[in-house]
């Protein structure tokens, strides 16, 4: 039991780090126009950051807590998956490095579950025995590559989390572009910005009415009247906020050629607010889920093995991971949820400044109208993969993002030297978390 709560005590420190160390992902823009001051700023983004409690499901957390394969694993792989984590997010924040805090939990709990197949079977094959049947591993086994997605739906695994080091940011590169490119050619006073923006504010309405999730089918309502639990069901939330996006940005491009500079500026300040409000919700989002999900991964290994009843458990403990294929449907504690929601908020507020500067200005010059569209283009993007369960970078699709917006200007507006740097660290993120959690495991093994 101490071995467990350690790793909930450090998972939580691991999601304050996460806070001040990605606060940047979220205020860069909105402190680089000044629009707000920096602790303005980081008020902000952490009373959005914690709002996401209400918003978000556990499609992200289901998916860390199954990166390693829970029936194999003990508590010390947690812990040395947690150390190495914390000791990386530090060495980036200390260097002003903006590397993904997602990568970094998903690569040192990786690296630590393979340290454990290796130290216990060596490279050589071995057998279990699951649900009466005799299987065949090996070694690398233990980590949950890939897995086709149900019914034709999206794969799982560390190897599509890999892919998306690279979708990510192009997701927000592409996404930002379009909406900047939209824009600049809505304050033209033409017939055909227009028309493309009502026609894209029908779609937004007729798209979001089809993924909204009905009173019928909603497990356990919060209200008894159907009209507020639909409303208020996290699933359509979420989907509510998407369309509030668009269509905000729709109704600005659609008056945008008949104001002023200074008015327009005005504005998209105000709409600045907006998008670092959003993109704020699913920082929070999903980066919390993420830490939600090594904690309940850390619950099961300990109920597993200690060899007790859940059953018998306390409440606080009543902790069940998913399992598609047996049918099983997880189940979380509150306090879980709230108290990783409560971490990064109060992380955020602690503030990120030397990665603020790279966010905010090394990358390129960002104006209102640019911030607008980078924020918004990674909202989006972390809207829609938190939707997939990919548990992507805040870091990777806010930059990517940023860039996007650069691009419209000129290829030489994005500081190409800065944005290979970054790239490097994101590509060394997973296999340095990895080895670090690998050594951390070999160190623990020797005391635990």
């Amino acid at each position: 039991m101490t071995l467990l709560i350690t790793i909930i005590v450090l998972a939580l420190v691991f999601d304050y780090i996460n806070g001040f160390h990605d606060a940047a992902n979220a205020i860069a823009t909105v402190v680089a126009t000044k629009v707000l001051t920096p602790f303005q700023a980081v008020v902000w983004a952490a009373f959005f950051n914690f709002l996401a409690y209400w918003v978000f499901g556990l499609g992200v957390a289901n998916t860390v807590a199954k990166t390693a394969d829970a029936s194999e694993i003990n508590l010390t792989v947690i812990l040395a998956g947690v150390i190495a984590a914390i000791a990386w997010n530090l060495i980036t924040w200390w260097q002003g490095i903006p590397s993904s805090s997602s990568h970094t939990l998903i690569g040192g709990f990786a690296g630590a579950a393979i340290a454990h197949a290796i130290a216990i079977h060596g490279f050589s094959d071995y057998t279990i025995i699951e649900d009466g049947v005799e299987h065949t591993r090996h070694w690398y086994d233990i980590v949950s590559w890939y897995k086709a997605g149900k019914d034709g739906g999206m794969p799982s695994g560390v190897l599509i989390i890999i892919a998306f080091i690279v979708l990510a940011p192009l997701l927000g590169v592409l996404a930002s572009y379009f909406i900047s490119i939209w824009l600049l050619n809505a304050s033209r006073k033409n017939i055909g910005p227009k028309l493309f923006t009502v026609a894209l504010m029908i779609a937004t309405i007729w798209f979001v009415n089809g993924e909204l999730v009905s009173f019928a089918d909603i497990e356990k309502p919060r209200f008894e009247s159907h009209f507020w639990s639909v409303v208020f069901e996290s699933h359509n939330i979420k989907w509510f906020l998407v369309a509030f996006i668009i269509l905000s940005i729709s109704i600005f491009a659609l008056v945008f050629s008949s104001l002023n500079l200074h008015k327009s500026e005005a504005v998209l300040k105000k709409m600045q607010l907006l998008s670092s409000a959003a993109f704020s919700l699913g920082h929070g989002g999903n980066d919390s889920q993420k830490v939600m999900g090594i904690i309940a991964a850390a619950v099961a290994v300990y109920i597993k093995t200690s060899g007790v009843d859940i059953v018998s458990l306390p409440d606080w403990l009543q902790v069940v991971l998913p399992d598609d294929d047996k049918g099983i449907k997880g189940a979380m504690p509150e306090w879980i949820p709230l108290a990783c929601y409560t971490a990064i908020a109060v992380g955020t507020l602690s503030g990120g400044w030397k990665i603020v500067k790279t966010m905010g200005s090394k990358i390129t010059k960002v104006t209102s109208f640019e911030g607008v569209a980078a924020e918004t283009a990674g909202a989006l993007t972390l809207y829609f993969t938190e939707h997939f369960k990919v548990p992507v970078s805040t870091t990777h699709t806010i930059t990517g993002s940023i860039i996007g917006v650069g691009l419209t200007k000129r290829v030489s507006a994005v500081r190409w030297g800065v944005t290979v740097s970054l790239l490097w660290a994101w590509v060394l993120t997973i296999p340095v978390s990895a080895l670090l959690a690998a050594i951390c495991y070999y160190i623990l093994s020797l005391f635990l």
